[in-house]
This record gives C-alpha cells, structure tokens and sequence, in this order.
C-alpha cells in the first residue's frame, strides 16, 4: 500500500491564518504546511483509493498532492477538521461508500454513522455504512477495523488498515494517552503507526485543566483531556512496537524546533508499506 499523508495539522492548521508566531512564520519560510487531518491510502494492487477523514481542505489536498480521487472513506468522528470536506462529494467524487462506527454516542445520540447520514442526507452520492467497532470490514481490497479510543466528550476511533501482503497501517485518531487495551492490542505491530501528539507535554501549564496520564518521572502523557502529547504519543509507539512512527495533528503552538522535529509529519509525506 501507498500512503499519503495529506493533513498533519490540528483544527486552525499550521501555519494558521493572521498567525505571526514563530512556528508559522518557519513554516512559510521552510515552504511546508501541515492541514487539517487526512490520510489517503492506495491499494496498489487492485487500484483502489481509501481517504482516512475528509477535511475541509481535501480538495487542495487531492490537487497539491497529486493523489487519485478515493473510492471510498473511513471518517473516525464527527468533528469538522475531520469530517467536513464531505461535501466535495457533490460534484468531486463519484458514489461514495462512506465507513463509520455504529455506536452510539451518549453526548448525542446517534452515532458517527448516523450523524453523518443525517447531516449529508442531500448528498446521494454518499452511501453510508455503518460498521461495529473492532470487527474488520473490507473495502478498496484492504482490512479496515475501527478502534474505540478516548476523545472527550465525543466517540471517537482509530484504526488499522492492512493489504493482502500483511502490510499494516496504524492511525490512533484524536485520543489522549488512555487508548482502551483491546484498541492497544490491535494498533500494535504496525508498519506505520501515525499518532496524535498536539504539543510537547511542557505546554500542559498553560492548558486550562493542564495535563493527565503522568508517567513515573511525572511528564504528562495527554494535554487537557482529548490529545497526547509529543512525550504521550512516543510513549504509545514505543508501546506498540512500532516500525516507523509519525506524528500528526500537531499545532502551531510548539517552537520551531519541536513542531518540526525528526518525529513530526508535515503533508505530502508519503510511505510505501
């Protein structure tokens, strides 16, 4: 499989617009930039495309990046840097499978799959399937299984995908470092494992509820309640034995140097597993 990181960028993106940080101004100087979340993954053997989340700059995405249009799509919650690019489906995608947990959230009462249908219910395009986390589902040739994983106060997911070849991507979604075991289990061994990390857990003190999930030496592993940190995520993959780990979702609020440190994914990355 190819992947093709598309967006690596938290909700405002980096560098982010009317921002004159340091980070941002770097960022246009490097010549990199990290969007909203979104991961294309292209079965290279059948010639199919997944997209991983659909954000709202996918269509500057698919031309910048020179990817093919999916085929179908796993969204892994219904927040709008992960969700709301779906709207390119009127006229951009062709019929559109589009793969979401059926569980349901207590916060709203429906699922990402319901609430998805109800709110591209004028797309008829999308054909939204709903799937029960932690059982595999095949689309595009590839073995998809959705993992529960901890984002609050919204359900959320992960999720590994993997080819006929044994080939393994791993994306542990929007969490913070309290991934359920059974979702543990099943992110581990990956080729590519792409981990959130939002900030470098010494920004925890400026955080409203600071930070949670203390390791022995007292470092926080989540910033706030919904995200991990850079120290968090590292943590995670050295955990699940990863082979190569990037890290995504990452803001504009670390320095220079840790927001483009060896770990940290800007887009257009691309992997052959």
């Amino acid at each position: 499989m190819r992947v093709t990181v598309l967006g690596t960028g938290d909700t405002t993106g980096t560098p982010t617009p009317g921002c004159e940080c340091d980070t941002c101004q770097a960022a246009i100087e490097r010549g990199v930039e990290r969007t909203r979340f979104s991961v294309h993954v292209e079965n290279e053997a059948t010639g199919e495309s997944l997209l991983v989340d659909v954000s709202p700059d996918v269509r500057y995405q698919l031309l910048r990046d020179d990817v093919a249009l999916p085929d179908a799509v796993v969204v892994t919650h219904i927040h709008f840097d992960h969700l709301d690019g779906l709207g390119n489906a009127y006229r951009l995608f062709g019929s559109l499978p589009v793969y979401a947990a059926n569980e349901t959230d207590p916060n709203t009462g429906e699922s990402v799959a319901e609430t998805i249908d109800r709110k591209y219910d004028y797309l008829d395009r999308i054909e939204v399937r709903s799937q029960p986390p932690l059982e595999p589902f095949e689309t595009c040739g590839f073995t998809v299984t959705l993992l529960p994983v901890e984002h609050p106060p919204l359900v959320c997911y992960g999720l590994t995908i993997e080819d006929e070849t044994g080939a393994k991507l791993s994306i542990t979604g929007d969490t913070n470092f309290a991934v359920p075991d059974a979702s543990r289990d099943q992110l581990a061994g990956a080729d590519l494992l792409l981990a959130d990390a939002i900030v470098p857990a010494r920004l925890c003190e400026h955080h409203p509820l600071g930070g949670r999930h203390e390791n022995d030496a007292g470092v926080p592993r989540t910033f706030g309640t919904k995200h991990m940190t850079t120290e968090g995520a590292l943590s995670l993959a050295r955990e699940l034995n990863a082979d190569r780990t990037r890290l995504v979702h990452v803001s504009h609020f670390p320095t220079p140097d840790e927001a483009f440190c060896d770990h940290a994914a800007v887009d257009g990355e691309q992997y052959e597993l």
